[in-house]
């Protein structure tokens, strides 16, 4: 079934295509429509194809090493699924199957190059379009770098854990055992004045039970501050493991389609080359 070019301007990667590049892209592309549960293409198959959305719904799907099915993906209007396999020529990594009545554009590395054969410039508009993709993912990456743990662990945490914060700083300061040692000593030698009138007199039975439950009490209190502490440190590991995997994923993914689509152009400024330069008629003879 043929494909309306207006539809491509849906599809960001085309969006910059004029009238004439759409129509020749539109002559090639075809609509396919998929019954619910009908599989697009399995792991393994041939990459002869790429697919766009255009209505309903696809689950793109992996298998990991426990033989367990990973949702990879699941495209809204207008992307892309099975783009890189069809590029590299290479067989399908993933499973795509129709959740619904779907209709979606079939896209074959032929028909970018008809395109590119017949509208040279449009390799251009779709260079643009792909690097105002890879800024994106770069200020992407920028962003998710810029999360702090500790300010996410604030706006989490509670009161009591809160309090055990300002415990547990204090506790581990020079400022309590300053304190402590001043108050201890005049405590002590308070006592010791006194004598037999004093209300702790020597062993100091009262301050060992006071010291005693002090260290019974700031004991969970430090706990409780080290246990934030680790999980402080173990969000700010998973903030810079999902920001190496999203930003090596997506450079690898647009410096691929970068080569691919920079070789073609050059493919076709050969192309022209050849066409447009013509050998020197030999000159009449003397």
């Amino acid at each position: 079934m043929a494909c309306d070019p207006q539809e491509l301007k849906h599809v960001p990667l085309f969006a910059l295509l004029d009238d004439d590049e759409a129509a020749v892209l539109a002559s090639q592309v075809e609509v396919r429509h998929f019954a619910p549960r009908q599989r697009i293409y399995k792991i393994g198959d041939p990459a002869g194809q790429a697919y766009v959305m255009m209505s309903g719904r696809v689950r793109v799907s992996t298998v990991d090493e426990d033989h367990q099915e990973v949702v990879v993906d699941e495209p809204g209007h207008g992307e892309f699924f099975g783009f890189a396999s069809m590029l590299e020529r290479t067989p399908h990594q993933t499973d795509a199957t129709a959740l619904e009545e779907t209709s979606c554009l079939e896209v074959s590395r032929d028909d970018i190059s008809v395109l590119l054969q017949r509208k040279p410039h449009a390799g251009m508009d779709m260079l643009t379009v792909l690097g105002k993709q890879f800024h994106a993912s770069q200020q992407l990456v920028r962003l998710r770098a810029n999360r702090h743990p500790n300010e996410i662990i604030e706006k989490e945490a509670t009161f009591g854990e809160r309090i055990a914060d300002v415990v547990s700083k204090f506790g581990g300061s020079w400022t309590f055992i300053i304190s402590f040692a001043i108050v201890g000593s005049i405590y002590t030698a308070i006592n010791i004045t006194l004598g037999k009138s004093a209300w702790d007199p020597y062993p100091f039975i009262l301050l060992n039970l006071f010291l005693s439950l002090l260290a019974a009490i700031q004991a969970p209190v430090i706990m409780m501050s080290q246990n934030r502490l680790d999980t402080k440190d173990r969000l700010r590991g998973e903030l810079d493991f999902d920001v190496n995997r999203r930003a090596a994923s997506d450079i690898q993914g647009l410096a691929r389609k970068l080569n691919l689509l920079g070789e073609k152009m050059g493919d076709i400024e050969d192309l022209l080359r050849q066409k447009h330069i013509t050998p020197a008629a030999p000159g009449p003879s003397h």
